[in-house]
């Protein structure tokens, strides 16, 4: 029936990012990645966070780096909305070198199970467009490979990011600990006005081409143009530092882009004036098209502005 349905998202925040933001010293940030990542995974399946668990572990604790973290995470609950009800400490001198640590997170959210997204009743066709709304920076993937890049170039975390300009540029650190941005309360509205949106896919780990098709059925397939995606400063860096091809970038980093919105073409005006509400800009980027014969789900066409 139409009876509320539990989602639970488990997430366990990598060590790379965590080695950056050790190597940086810059704690408060990680908490609120750790927070975004399990709630934007939440509101992509039409749920409406409802509160969040984290676990920290240690091999000695810092009074002054869990601290940190720990308003990082109160952060991340105030932005989604969610209460931050528990967590769990573990100091193991065994398990870790001085100042490493991980993170785990444990967030719930409801919603009816009429509602859960995508909907069979409601499914993606061809024709449907792609608006993305912008990422605020690296979040929370590919920080095995930034890692090597910022090592590679000779920089340091403390020194000015070299993709910023002005004399007071934040420092690489600080720009590449950007926080995920989080969706939830941009979101929310076009979910409770119905018949909005078809579909939301986010953007992390695998980028486009291994999120959105997610949500396609096997028989269609998301073409997107590269010119619109407006590739920010420190995407520019890396895709210069690593050389990757737009295939391998777009699948290694965001790009730009923090969440996809599967939209029908008569409601895109709509779509737009609600996230605008909410302060959010979103741009299109493609459409849904028919699958070709043994052909990927994620068609990329033109070239990387």
């Amino acid at each position: 029936g139409g009876g509320v349905c539990l989602f639970v998202c488990l997430l366990v925040v990598f060590c790379s990012l965590a080695q950056v933001a050790m190597a940086a010293n810059i704690h408060r940030y990680v908490g609120i990645d750790l927070v975004a990542m399990c709630v934007n995974d939440l509101i992509v399946a039409g749920a409406e966070p409802l509160f969040f668990l984290d676990y920290f572990a240690t091999g000695k604790l810092s009074v002054e780096a869990t601290a940190s973290i720990v308003e990082g995470i109160a952060e991340g609950c105030r932005q989604s909305g969610c209460g931050l009800i528990g967590g769990e400490t573990a100091e193991m001198p065994s398990m870790y070198a001085p100042g490493e640590y991980d993170l785990g997170g444990f967030s719930v959210g409801a919603v009816r199970r009429a509602k859960i997204m995508p909907s069979p009743d409601f499914s993606v066709a061809s024709g449907d467009v792609l608006l993305a709304l912008s990422s605020s920076g690296v979040h929370s993937n590919g920080f095995s490979l930034v890692r090597k890049l910022v090592d590679r170039a000779g920089l340091s975390y403390q020194t000015p990011a070299p993709w910023i300009d002005g004399p007071n540029a934040a420092s690489v650190g600080e720009s590449l600990l950007t926080p995920t941005k989080i969706y939830v309360k941009a979101l929310l509205p076009l979910l409770n006005r119905g018949g909005v949106l078809k579909a939301m896919a986010h953007i992390t780990g695998g980028g486009l081409p291994e999120n959105i098709p997610r949500v396609l059925p096997k028989d269609l397939a998301a073409q997107v143009d590269l010119a619109a995606l407006k590739l920010p400063p420190v995407f520019q860096w890396l895709r210069a530092e690593s050389g990757l091809a737009p295939w391998e970038l777009t699948k290694t980093f965001n790009c730009g882009v923090g969440m996809v919105l599967v939209v029908p073409p008569a409601k895109v005006a709509e779509c737009l004036q609600l996230l605008e509400a909410q302060g959010e800009t979103a741009f299109q980027i493609g459409s849904i098209v028919p699958r070709a014969e043994g052909g990927e789900q994620v068609v990329l066409n033109g070239e990387l502005a």
